[in-house]
């Protein structure tokens, strides 16, 4: 008797060697079988295969999944809305292709979309909408009569006691992270510095604000 071995891969090769046995007549059947190591049915199988297509390994199909829910122009819809407004949730992009584009999808099938388009969920970077491209653009062209070496910038910074404070912790899931920490401001300095190419050249500390009255001292 053969012994069936079933969930595994059987090569073409041996396919192609069991049905030569057989039309030559080289061996009986269940002699054949005890050799390639696979079942009567599997056997009729592929020899069904075999005299209907002259191959023993059934081609491939090329329609695999679901059909594609979204055509080019809906996919370039839907791109387009991202870029117009990148904080909308799925839901909300959901909602506009089905009043829009008349395509009821679940907003799954929106967000493997936007992934396979290489979009993903990102920190918002907050840009001015007061910003003035001309403005802008006058600016750089001023500051391009300048070599580095000639620019100087100030900057200042504070700390108080809470200062070195973390805002975000580890903790097992459903539980609250805590740690104890300083509520009480405390003394409060800042700290203000001229920087140019070759580091800071200059600084000079207050206690308080920077518009204290002690600042210009």
């Amino acid at each position: 008797m053969s012994t069936v071995m079933g969930n595994r891969k059987i090569s073409a090769d041996l396919k192609f060697a069991a049905i030569h046995l057989h039309e030559q007549g080289i061996l009986q059947l269940n002699e054949i079988l005890d050799c390639v190591g696979f079942s009567w049915m599997t056997f009729y199988q592929i020899k069904k295969l075999y005299d209907e297509t002259g191959v023993v390994v059934k081609p491939r199909s090329e329609y695999i999944g679901h059909p594609c829910i979204f055509n080019l122009e809906d996919l370039q819809y839907l791109l387009e809305l991202v870029q117009h407004c990148p904080d909308w949730f799925l839901d909300k992009l959901t909602r506009l292709m089905q009043q829009n584009c008349f395509i009821s999808i679940h907003y799954t099938t929106i967000h493997r979309t936007l992934a396979h388009a290489g979009i993903s969920l990102k920190k918002l970077h907050k840009v001015a909408k007061e910003r003035n491209k001309d403005l802008h653009a006058d600016f750089k062209r001023q500051m391009a009569q300048y070599a580095p070496d000639e620019l100087l910038f100030i900057d200042k910074t504070s700390k108080d006691e809470q200062t070195q404070t973390q805002r975000y912790g580890q903790a097992k899931k459903s539980k609250c992270a805590s740690m104890k920490g300083v509520f009480v401001r405390g003394r409060h300095f800042t700290v203000v510095a001229a920087l140019t190419t070759n580091g800071i050249i200059v600084g000079h500390i207050v206690e308080g604000s920077l518009h204290h009255d002690g600042a210009s001292s």
